[in-house]
């Protein structure tokens, strides 16, 4: 990667300001200034500038990240604060959330910068499960279960719900699985059965669970097999 593009991006600023920047010798590589604004980076490269280390990004990332309650996971929104709040990596306007969560909801998001990999999250082809945890305003009836695996009709939508697995906690909290994401679907799910969910919390997504020991706001990297259980061809998973 050129110079004047990496310190562009480290420092988010246009390639015009961090040309100016490294001909004013403010970037050191490897403890020498540069000023060739066309110098290229590599990966074992020690940059700094003004003295502050620079991280050189190499490959896609991955992270999990526990959402509270109040942020969306835009990238960028006027009127809320968004889950970036949280990450502070490099770039990190570059990542962007792999299935989104509604302000009000919280646990499990996903964030990388990998869009093929995002694709097979989000893609309604690839069915990716996703887990809920349900707090509903009313026990929850006796043949709800029954209903969601055979398929709800929303309102305002033409076709049946895709079969979703439905748990009892306690009367009033259920686990919910759905393969598929449409507006709002916990939520007019119940309400096309007559509850109302008070509290939604998202705990797995595919073969990714929500770390434990995260608390709401925290995040961390991914680990490799938790990367490939949604990178990976199904045939490949069940080896």
């Amino acid at each position: 990667m050129r110079l004047d593009k990496f310190i562009s991006q480290q420092l988010e600023v246009s390639r015009a300001i961090a040309g100016r920047e490294i001909r004013g010798q403010k970037v050191t590589v490897n403890g020498e200034v540069v000023r060739d604004t066309a110098f290229k980076i590599l990966p074992e490269h020690e940059v700094e500038y003004d003295g502050n280390p620079l991280q050189l990004q190499v490959g896609p990332r991955y992270f999990m990240l526990n959402k509270p309650q109040g942020y969306v996971c835009s990238t960028d929104d006027p009127d809320h604060p968004t889950i970036l709040f949280f990450i502070e990596e490099p770039t990190a306007w570059k990542l962007h959330a792999a299935g989104r969560l509604d302000i009000d909801t919280t646990g499990l998001v996903l964030l990388t910068d990998d869009g093929q990999w995002s694709h097979r999250i989000t893609s309604p082809r690839h069915h990716c499960e996703k887990t809920y945890r349900v707090t509903l305003e009313h026990p929850v009836a006796e043949d709800v279960a029954q209903q969601f695996a055979a398929g709800i009709q929303l309102h305002g939508e033409k076709s049946l719900t895709q079969p979703a697995r439905l748990e009892e906690i306690t009367p009033t909290e259920v686990l919910l699985t759905l393969s598929e994401g449409r507006y709002h679907q916990v939520k007019r799910m119940f309400a096309a059965v007559g509850n109302r969910v008070v509290g939604l919390h998202r705990e797995r997504i595919g073969g990714i669970v929500l770390d434990a020991d995260l608390e709401p706001g925290e995040y961390r990297p991914l680990t490799e097999d938790e990367i490939a259980s949604v990178g990976l061809p199904d045939e490949l998973k069940q080896k």
